[in-house]
């Protein structure tokens, strides 16, 4: 067998097909797709909306820049070693850094 018949089913189909489930199933649908439906006030306040947001890289802060840069082994490996966040405290190690030298 090929596959299933519901693969070449669209959306609208699947809706209309399901709406037809026979009484007494034990299936209840209210005609409304979670998807279709506008969010609540509390839902959005208890972050159900972020549950629902699509997947993919995080939004970006406005203040980092994105750079491919080259460093040493031992450096990389040093930071690394330490665990997780260890961009952040290499970025916090050239801010602190920057406090005493001046860039030439």
């Amino acid at each position: 067998m090929s596959g299933s018949a519901t693969n070449n089913m669209t959306r609208e189909q699947v809706k209309a097909a399901v709406r037809v489930i026979p009484a007494g199933s034990g299936y209840v649908w209210d005609g409304v797709d979670d998807d279709d439906r506008p969010l609540t006030e509390a839902e959005l306040s208890t972050g159900l909306a972020v549950a629902l947001r699509k997947r993919g890289r995080p939004v970006g802060t406005a203040n980092k820049e994105q750079i491919a840069i080259r460093f040493d082994r031992e450096v990389l490996d040093s930071f690394r070693n330490a665990g997780p966040g260890w961009q952040t405290r290499m970025n916090d190690a050239l801010r602190d850094w920057l406090k005493t030298h001046t860039p030439a």
